[in-house]
């Protein structure tokens, strides 16, 4: 049943390609191990089980661990985006495109110009 109630974190975590995943129940506690790519990807796999079982959920342990700890993320730029719109998505805050843009400049040469498929690294702020 715990299994069932966290089916959309479960699943977000297969959706995130979560590596080294491991799932069992153990005495009304649902455990959850696994390696996620960025802490961005760690972030919105806790936000999810936030989301389902309260800020602090007791019938959960998900233990994950972050494969790259150097960066927030790696962003594939989309047709329509800007750095401000990226930032915004990543930090609430349109202004800190400047971070990305710094953080990126092996590849980009004006802050307002990026491409599609471009993959930028989101620098932790």
């Amino acid at each position: 049943m715990i299994m069932k109630k966290y089916q959309p974190a479960l699943e977000l975590g297969t959706q995130l390609n979560i590596q080294n995943g491991d799932v069992s129940e153990e005495n009304g506690i649902l455990k959850i191990t696994g390696t996620a790519k960025t802490s961005y990807e760690k972030n919105i796999i806790w936000d999810k089980i936030k989301a389902i079982g309260g800020q602090n959920p007791t019938d959960i342990k998900a233990d994950i661990k972050i494969a790259d700890n150097s960066v927030y993320h790696y962003h594939t730029v989309k047709s329509g985006e800007s750095l401000g719109k990226i930032a915004k998505h990543y930090y609430d805050d349109s202004l800190k495109y400047k971070e990305i843009y710094e953080a990126n400049t092996n590849i980009l040469k004006n802050p307002d110009l990026i491409h599609p498929n471009q993959v930028l690294l989101i620098p932790k702020v």
